[in-house]
């Protein structure tokens, strides 16, 4: 079995002295997984920065057996924002998120083009804004709905209910084209994506929330 694909490293972990193990966001097989012989080489090193977009060939012996990649480096993204933490911390936030929440092999375009266009267009002013709507797009995406409410005792404020509990929907997300959001706009939704995250998500699953979601947040307290 083998097949060809294009995709984004999401992960990687080490498997023997010269491999590894990565998972990786492809467009026309979703999330899957393999070995790596030799990708842990210092020649080869560069190619897997988490973000990186890469060509795979997969090879495996059987449906039930473990496959193996080869990877050829399409673009280098993680590099060009080694130099600004925030960007790159939220590039391994948006891929913690899709390693987790992503089913395996399951394919799911929207996302893929979503988070393809979160990368592309990382390096604007508004990138925590399009970071936040982003992450929003992929609740939905994943099929948790939630209901808007209006509270009658606070005057044009909209709520969403999210297991019988109702939170405030920020001034970003109520307002698509906002350009002067402060850094308490900011925080704030952060915070409501991360309990929509959390309340359908993290806790449902039993997971663990990734840490670099929660360093993001704390860069912006």
């Amino acid at each position: 079995m083998n097949w060809q694909d294009e995709g984004y490293l999401l992960s990687k972990s080490n498997y023997s002295e010269n491999s590894i193990i990565i998972e990786a966001f492809t467009l026309n097989h979703g999330k899957t997984s393999g070995i790596v012989y030799g990708g842990s080489s210092r020649a080869k090193k560069k190619i897997f920065q988490i973000g990186n977009k890469i060509s795979l060939n997969w090879k495996a012996k059987g449906e039930n057996k473990i496959g193996y990649f080869t990877i050829e480096l399409i673009k280098a993204i993680s590099p060009l924002f080694f130099d600004n933490k925030k960007k790159t911390i939220c590039i391994m936030s948006a891929s913690s998120i899709l390693k987790l929440s992503l089913p395996e092999e399951q394919i799911n375009k929207k996302i893929y083009e979503s988070f393809e266009k979160l990368l592309t267009y990382l390096n604007q002013d508004d990138w925590i804004k399009l970071y936040i709507l982003w992450e929003l797009t992929l609740i939905k995406e994943l099929g948790f709905e939630y209901s808007f409410l209006k509270d009658k005792n606070l005057l044009d404020q909209s709520f969403v209910e999210v297991n019988g509990n109702h939170l405030k929907i920020p001034k970003i997300l109520t307002n698509y084209k906002l350009k002067n959001f402060t850094r308490d706009d900011i925080k704030e939704a952060l915070s409501f994506n991360k309990n929509l995250l959390i309340e359908n998500l993290i806790e449902p699953n039993r997971l663990r929330f990734p840490l670099s979601r929660n360093i993001l947040e704390k860069y912006f307290n």
